[in-house]
């Protein structure tokens, strides 16, 4: 007996594929084919990444062939690339991510610390902290009894970020108590950052800043299926694995259904100084080595600084205090801003401008 079709839909209808809608949804179901005990499947997803692909048709396949044992399955699954956009009324000039590809690199503290610096120097700033399960920036910031309002735009509600030291800031800690743990699935985590980004009143901004969570998974794909961002900062440490997985973040970037510029690269805790002597506990020169290998900019070398942390963890960030650390933030703020001037004028040019290292950026 021939294979229906009704037999097919069935079974795409129990697997799971974008935020909860199942394989045979018509907006990821494209063509079925049948031809006696040949299934041809097409298939279109929002996630690009090749894991995810080879996953969903192993799982199709498995699936029909529990049910259809004589069936020849055929699945050809493409990328669905959504309209990057924001759709408040804000106007932003410079979305920037700030990756890491692993935690615990300083990638929060080099987000607020950018971020403040950049206020510093005059702009109108934002920062999002897309870390949907261990949000850290109220913390750095002071703002963690904090709670946003909504109001009204246009018939609109929206979020009301929070303001501190001159920064509006939104995070996904400012909707629960401190020490809470979020127990989300990736689709309500993706969910959740989408509302984030277009559902707050950010006004007009010079520079929106996103804290990235740790790895190359779904909120980092749902981050650039929504928005346009201007650019992306890695953030490493010298050592080896950290290095392994700053790598894995930079290859996502490049990635050609992503194809997001990369600004450059920040290696943090460079050093350790003790009696006028540098330290190097991490390694050494590991970042400047893979900004050779992948020809981006080593923007900045920061130091392994006991003041850094503790000023984080008071909530008053080291770019908000004066003397050496905070000429370090501000000397990175300005090797950023260079960077993203740099590929406005190559964009604005019909012949590619070259863009070499900066003297004075590391």
């Amino acid at each position: 007996m021939a294979i229906e079709k009704s037999q097919v839909i069935n079974v795409l209808k129990s697997i799971s594929v974008d935020q909860g809608l199942s394989a045979a949804h018509s907006s990821i179901l494209k063509d079925i084919l049948i031809n006696k005990f040949n299934i041809t499947l097409r298939l279109s997803v929002q996630n690009p990444s090749l894991q995810f692909k080879n996953k969903l048709i192993k799982d199709i396949k498995a699936n029909l062939l529990n049910v259809l044992p004589s069936a020849l399955v055929t699945v050809d699954v493409t990328y669905k690339k959504e309209e990057k956009k924001i759709t408040t009324k804000s106007a932003i000039n410079n979305i920037i991510a700030i990756a890491s590809g692993k935690g615990g690199v300083g990638k929060s503290t080099i987000s607020s610390n950018l971020a403040i610096s950049f206020q510093k120097k005059g702009y109108s700033v934002g920062l999002i902290d897309a870390d949907i399960y261990g949000p850290s920036i109220p913390l750095m910031f002071d703002a963690t009894s904090s709670r946003p309002k909504v109001v009204e735009k246009n018939g609109v509600s929206l979020i009301s970020p929070i303001i501190s030291y001159g920064v509006k800031i939104m995070s996904i800690g400012f909707f629960s108590d401190v020490g809470q743990a979020i127990v989300w699935r990736g689709p309500m985590a993706t969910k959740a950052l989408k509302q984030i980004i277009n559902q707050t009143d950010w006004g007009e901004l010079d520079y929106l800043f996103i804290d990235l969570p740790p790895g190359t998974g779904d909120v980092h794909l749902s981050l650039v299926q929504t928005i346009a961002l201007t650019g992306s900062i890695i953030v490493t440490t010298p050592q080896p694995v950290s290095l392994i997985d700053a790598k894995k973040a930079i290859n996502m970037f490049k990635m050609k259904d992503i194809n997001v510029p990369i600004i450059g690269l920040v290696e943090n805790m460079s050093w350790f100084e003790s009696d006028n002597k540098k330290h190097y506990i991490f390694g050494r020169d590991g970042g400047k080595n893979i900004a050779f290998s992948e020809k981006i900019e080593l923007l900045s070398e920061l130091p392994l600084d006991q003041s850094i942390r503790e000023a984080g963890d008071v909530g008053r960030p080291a770019s908000l205090q004066k003397g050496r650390l905070a000429q370090l933030f501000s000397s990175l703020a300005d090797c950023v801003e260079i960077q993203i001037k740099l590929r406005r004028e190559e964009l604005s040019k019909t012949k590619k401008v070259e863009i070499t290292h900066n003297r004075g950026c590391n």
